[in-house]
């Protein structure tokens, strides 16, 4: 790779082979396209992927599911070094601290403005011209905007936090999404009720699921988790969970009994699913004062009944969740920093591909059988 300035306003011309993997639509073959220069413009940087794990949003997106603009480069789960930087104000990780070529680094999913009025509202993860890694239309000068890709070129105010060379991509890659957005989760959740002391229902033992067990546990919550499928309960068992439950109704407050500070209810209920009755059943079982977390509904699905007097009498919180702010990546690596050690996360990565069989990845995230599949460009 060499580096060479162009003498223009426009930024710094990176000479690269780099290549992206971009979807066109469903039912269409991923198409590969090359980028041989990246300008890079004020600010930014230019990462070259180490490894990318795919999330249930790039599923929704490749399945129809959830609309998206195409073509896109898919995956915003990863983990990579820095190789190019603009010494035009050098980027900067979420410390202030500059960045420096060879940093082992993630990013977080979504660009804010720092302008408008929901980043000046403390909601940068809504900003008002938000740009996302993984979901925005490729477009001309930011072709490297995914992480399936050997590349991704990071925008100036994008949330970087640099990560040790001992902790395994399996475990760090997830962060960028999963762990920070559960990170945030539950910082919103203490806004109301404190994690320490506090009965937990999880509801869905997926990535997110799981990585909300695990960070529940670890604040000191008594953790019960939900889901249909009998081996991702026993996956939550091993990430912290004291009681597991089929996700209905009925086997919920079986294990509720269970707990004798849960028998008049969970204090704090975590969906993350999306499934309507899920979301039902967490609110019938929660506490008086309980906090009710929604982050799983980010695609189309039944309304859920909510009786406003059980809400008013119970003195409930319902509160959705949607993206994350930096702070919530910073946190996210620490925890995994932690917890890498003592909790089997790099587990939760089953078959690994290379980039140029992104077809038979997807399709075998797609069959569901362990919580993320990964790519290695």
């Amino acid at each position: 790779m060499t580096v060479a300035i162009d003498g223009s306003a426009a930024g710094v011309g990176v000479q690269i082979g780099a290549e992206a993997l971009v979807f066109r639509g469903v039912g269409r073959t991923f198409e590969r396209i090359g980028v041989p220069t990246v300008v890079l413009r004020p600010g930014e940087a230019l990462v070259e992927v180490e490894f990318v794990t795919i999330c249930g949003s790039d599923l929704h997106t490749a399945s129809g599911a959830r609309p998206a603009a195409v073509p896109v480069v898919l995956g915003h789960e990863q983990v990579g070094r820095i190789v190019a930087l603009s010494p035009r104000r050098s980027p900067r990780d979420i410390e202030g601290r500059p960045l420096a070529i060879g940093d082992r680094v993630v990013w977080g999913v979504a660009v804010d403005c720092g302008r408008c009025r929901y980043c000046h509202a403390g909601l940068p993860q809504k900003c008002a011209s938000l740009r996302k890694y993984g979901h925005d239309r490729v477009r001309r000068g930011w072709e490297l905007s995914g992480g399936c890709a050997t590349h991704v070129q990071l925008l100036a105010r994008t949330a970087v936090v640099r990560v040790g060379e001992d902790l395994p991509a399996e475990v760090l890659a997830p962060a960028s999404c999963a762990t920070a957005t559960v990170a945030a989760v539950l910082e919103a959740a203490e806004l109301v009720r404190p994690l320490a002391g506090s009965v937990v229902v999880v509801s869905g033992a997926g990535m997110r699921g799981l990585t909300a067990v695990a960070m529940a546990r670890d604040a000191g919550a008594t953790v019960i988790a939900t889901d249909p499928d009998p081996m991702r309960r026993m996956l939550a068992e091993r990430f912290g969970a004291r009681e597991t439950a089929d996700g209905t109704r009925s086997g919920l407050a079986v294990a509720l009994r269970r707990i004798p500070a849960a028998r008049s209810g969970a204090t704090i209920g975590i969906e993350l699913s999306g499934n309507p009755r899920a979301v039902a059943a967490l609110i019938e079982a929660s506490d008086v004062g309980g906090v009710i977390m929604l982050a799983g509904s980010v695609f189309g699905a039944a309304p859920v009944p909510l009786d406003p007097e059980t809400v008013v009498r119970r003195m409930l919180t319902v509160r959705g969740v949607h993206n994350y702010a930096p702070r919530h990546l910073g946190r996210a690596v620490a925890f995994l920093a932690r917890a890498a050690t003592t909790m089997p996360f790099a587990e939760l990565v089953g078959e690994q591909y290379a980039l140029d069989d992104i077809e038979r990845a997807f399709a075998a995230a797609a069959d569901h059988a362990t919580p993320r599949v990964g790519i290695r460009p």
